[in-house]
């Protein structure tokens, strides 16, 4: 048996968040011969951790009920098929559920060896993040070097990664929105060319003033149906737009011109990084290292700053015995990147 956080009744507030024994995951199952067990040192909280806890998002086929997307730690056993992790590996990585716990199983290909420069809550607070963004700047939205950036939630644990990478693969001009100047300065520092305070001002406006009305090439959103007219109208021709999350809503305000669409040849795509196949998840980790992110994270691990450095921003550091407090704190919208929990 292992300790790990549960929810009582199974769906609920943050008060029914629980640390109670359930059995350890095993993997000598032949559909696991692929996958690690590893004792978990650090986990980091995502938004959707909130959402499943409410009930409010489903977890995929066959993936652990015990919230959690993203970890480090340290090896422990590996499947027959396991032939790059030995038992006694540092790694982190990214699966589809069961991180808030003392062990996780978790498939070989979505782990990384972490590297000594990256404590064990920088690196739990990466794949998520990075591997989100990775996957919105390249996949989604195709940037391309000299590419004008608009990133929404700039100074959240995606955004942070986010302004960073379009940075690092070639942008030219990185925007952002996000609630209080304390939040855009964050923001700027790690590289964005200039912030709106959604709060205070029309975003809208402050980018076509910002832009000289020219706008941006792509954008990646995480509101939804509240802001997606004025996104439209943000885009350049041959604009992108990626939907990553609706927390502004999913259904469009009565009205909504889409004509821009067609006029400018704008394209918007959505997608979910858990819901995606293990081997599309798989072949992201790969472009993660092959683009030279995660050696960049390691040279950017002390907190030094360099166009061939990136950082993992931290918020604050619970104790898991805490866990409740953590996700108050999500919900609060307090945090200014990640948000990460150690196994004590």
């Amino acid at each position: 048996m292992m300790r790990a956080v549960t929810i009582e009744n199974g769906v609920g507030p943050s008060s029914a968040l629980r640390i109670t024994k359930v059995p350890v995951p095993a993997i000598e199952a032949p559909t696991h011969d692929d996958s690690l067990l590893v004792k978990v040192k650090a986990f980091a909280l995502n938004r959707m951790d909130l959402m499943q806890r409410e009930g409010k998002y489903p977890v995929p086929p066959g993936a652990s009920n015990i919230l959690g997307v993203e970890f480090s730690g340290e090896v422990v056993d590996v499947g027959t098929n396991v032939h790059v992790h030995r038992v006694g590996d540092p790694v982190m990585g990214l699966c589809s559920g069961g991180t808030y716990a003392e062990y996780v199983r978790v498939p070989a290909c979505l782990t990384l060896r972490k590297v000594d420069e990256l404590s064990w809550e920088q690196a739990a607070s990466i794949p998520e993040a990075f591997l989100t963004a990775l996957q919105a700047l390249q996949l989604l939205n195709e940037q391309q070097p000299g590419d004008h950036v608009l990133v929404h939630a700039g100074a959240s644990g995606v955004g942070l990664a986010a302004i960073q990478l379009a940075r690092f693969l070639g942008a030219e001009k990185v925007y952002v929105t996000a609630g209080t100047a304390e939040k855009i300065e964050v923001c700027k520092s790690l590289g964005a060319t200039d912030g709106f305070n959604y709060k205070e001002t029309d975003w809208y406006e402050a980018l076509m003033q910002a832009t000289e009305k020219r706008g941006v090439d792509v954008i990646l959103d995480f509101i939804g149906a509240s802001y997606f007219e004025k996104n439209l109208k943000s885009l350049r021709r041959d604009g992108r737009l990626s939907l990553q999350a609706l927390m502004g809503g999913a259904e469009l305000p009565q009205g909504t011109n889409l004509g821009r669409m067609l006029t400018h040849r704008l394209r918007v795509t959505g997608s979910t990084l858990r819901s995606r196949s293990m081997d599309y998840q798989a072949k992201l980790v790969e472009q993660f290292v092959q683009c030279g992110a995660l050696a960049a994270l390691a040279r950017g691990a002390d907190g030094s700053t360099g166009p061939d450095r990136l950082q993992t921003v931290l918020h604050r550091i619970y104790d898991w015995n805490d866990i409740r407090a953590a996700h108050d704190e999500m919900a609060a919208n307090k945090n200014i990147g990640k948000i990460v929990a150690n196994v004590v």
